[in-house]
């Protein structure tokens, strides 16, 4: 199985035990070429680049040339949208907020940005979730143009802990956006706690007789970006999927890369994503050796 390139996402060194002492950008690229990885998938959220920051097109392109210094290339970005949550605010707001990450991307070439639903899973009346779920496909189908324009793709990261965490919602969205520049990002860790387990489904659980390998061929097709982690089925924090380390947690991962080989390796970049892990910086440089490992396997 052809190997892409590896990136590892920022947000693992400012978040959860992170946050407190988050580390530097520049330490992060650092880390990541000594661990080798082929690029990173940038953090949008401060105190990593975020447009507001780098708010000119010769501030953003220094920051591609320090990123290009260490040897690594950028896999995609991840905006901090949460004064916008799509399904609750105007589309304009939306679209400005968004606008302003496309330049970004634009200036540091590259070429996927990174959403979600922003609000929490709940219970809606069946009206006022109707009117949400429109307004989000609306919405994010006016982004998906906007991001076209701009040479960059769209991608939807679902999880437990954002509104639309259910299989069938998940495919019912992707499904109403209804556009070529809108895709899916799917995390192995998410998508094994959105189908197997239910975790935080709103009402009864919504779990999937053929786990996470049924929500990838009800999705076949419409994948644009992916995360790897493993899962041991719990919750972070009670609000979102705990990311393991690899081959500590329950997902078979030689039977999902295999299954998943049609739409994921042709893909150009996979991204490590080792949100909230405490063992990171041990963990993240054994990442790689353990996933090219199976693709040995599978070539």
């Amino acid at each position: 199985m052809r190997r892409p390139k590896f990136s590892l996402g920022s947000w693992a060194f400012s978040f959860g035990p992170f946050e407190k002492d988050p580390w530097s950008f520049e330490a992060f690229l650092a880390y990541a070429a000594r661990a080798g990885y082929d690029g990173v998938e940038i953090n949008g959220f401060h105190p990593h680049p975020h447009p507001d920051v780098y708010d000119t097109d010769q501030k953003r392109r220094q920051l591609r040339s320090i990123v290009a210094a260490h040897g690594l290339g950028i896999s995609g970005y991840a905006p901090d949208f949460r004064e916008v949550p799509p399904a609750r605010v105007a589309p304009s707001d939306y679209l400005k907020a968004l606008a302003k990450s496309v330049a970004f991307c634009n200036s540091l070439e590259i070429g996927v940005v990174r959403v979600d639903s922003i609000s929490p899973p709940e219970t809606l009346e069946a009206n006022e979730y109707k009117r949400r779920f429109e307004r989000l496909a609306t919405t994010w189908r006016a982004a998906a143009d906007l991001c076209a324009s701009g040479g960059v793709l769209l991608v939807w990261e679902f999880e437990p802990g954002f509104w639309l965490n259910r299989p069938s919602e998940i495919v019912a969205l992707v499904e109403r956006v209804d556009h070529p520049n809108f895709k899916v990002l799917f995390d192995t860790s998410h998508a094994y706690m959105c189908s197997e387990t239910g975790a935080r489904h709103p009402g009864k659980r919504e779990i999937l007789d053929g786990g996470m390998l049924e929500l990838y061929d009800r999705l076949s097709g419409n994948i644009g970006h992916f995360h790897l982690i493993d899962s041991d089925g719990t919750l972070h924090g009670e609000e979102t999927s705990t990311h393991a380390p690899f081959g500590t947690g329950k997902i078979e991962f030689e039977k999902v890369l295999a299954a998943m080989r049609g739409d994921v390796e042709k893909l150009e970049w996979w991204c490590f994503d080792f949100c909230f892990c405490p063992t990171t910086e041990r963990d993240a440089r054994r990442a790689i050796p353990f996933v090219e490992g199976i693709l040995k396997q599978l070539s």
